[in-house]
């Protein structure tokens, strides 16, 4: 039983034989990933997210340049010219990847699923913030917390958190985003950076996203499936729902029947958008087809300018 929150950590991949596909896999990922990790990712990485303080580092002489207000008066008097006092970035951050692993993202119809581009993503945030010193964990969830590890340093725990969101065996295919979120927000005693993987499908979210957003800094990483912004034209057609697994069938020749579909989806997103914006919340949108290297981009981008303009 897990002290934080009472959930049950099942025991899956971390605790027995990991087989040798998944390994191959978490090992294509790196491999991967590694060129956007140390060309790109890792100095905007640390550009945009700050230590939590300064601490004292030492005291030298003055130099032109140096800031008045940095003058150590004491030291100075003392030896009768002038000295300032050097304070350096405290770096050590705790980052938290909470992943929906619930059935709808699990799904996708292109060349990778949800699954995969999560993994790749946690695969960048994990190893960029492991290249940053910082501690890195996992949250996985679908209706219920499925699978916790604590944050901690290092490239073998970055790429054991990529094992378990790819093998993690969920325990049930229902999506509770709100209670993942709380759960997060008893787990964290500091300010966290928390990044968010999820097609946000999900009931009854924003009052527990409030809370954890108002200790720490979270971020929002949509995974967008293109088969799921249009109706096809392909007549009628029995679909599945990922997480209910309800069966209905649907005549997507009905122009009405798409219509009123696309609506529904425009509507979906706008709330989220809108949840999002109220609560301040950064969106980065993951199209499927597209990946995560030019959106996760322009994220650190923007951010890193709208603090400069600060």
């Amino acid at each position: 039983m897990n002290r934080a929150g009472g959930a049950v950590d099942r025991r899956g991949p971390g605790a027995s034989a990991v087989p040798p596909e998944v390994l191959r896999q978490v090992k294509r990922i790196e491999l991967r990933t590694r060129g956007l990790v140390n060309s790109r990712f890792t100095g905007e990485y640390h550009s945009v997210f700050k230590g939590m303080g300064m601490e004292f580092a030492e005291v030298r002489e003055y130099q032109p340049g140096d800031e008045v207000r940095t003058i150590d008066w004491n030291v100075s008097a003392r030896m009768r010219r002038l000295f300032v006092k050097r304070f350096v970035e405290e770096r050590e951050l705790t980052v938290l990847l909470l992943v929906d692993c619930s059935g709808s993202s699990r799904g996708g119809a292109g060349v990778r699923d949800k699954q995969g581009i999560a993994a790749e993503l946690a695969a960048v945030l994990a190893l960029t913030a492991t290249r940053n010193n910082d501690r890195v964990g996992l949250l996985l969830h679908s209706d219920r917390v499925e699978h916790v590890v604590p944050p901690r340093k290092g490239r073998r725990h970055a790429l054991r958190l990529v094992r378990d969101v790819i093998a993690w065996p969920s325990g049930s295919r229902g999506t509770d985003l709100g209670a993942a979120f709380d759960y997060a927000a008893r787990l964290l005693a500091h300010r966290s950076i928390v990044f968010v993987v999820s097609d946000f499908v999900s009931p009854e979210m924003e009052k527990p996203l409030t809370r954890l957003s108002q200790r720490h800094d979270v971020v929002a990483l949509v995974l967008d499936d293109p088969a799921e912004r249009t109706l096809p034209d392909a007549g009628v057609a029995r679909l599945r729902d990922a997480e209910s697994g309800q069966l209905v069938e649907v005549d997507t020749s009905d122009p009405a029947v798409r219509a009123r579909y696309a609506s529904l989806v425009r509507t979906e997103q706008e709330a989220r958008r809108a949840m999002l914006r109220r609560l301040g919340i950064d969106e980065v949108v993951v199209p499927l087809e597209k990946g995560y290297a030019e959106p996760l981009l322009r994220f650190f981008r923007t951010r890193e300018t709208r603090a400069r303009r600060r």
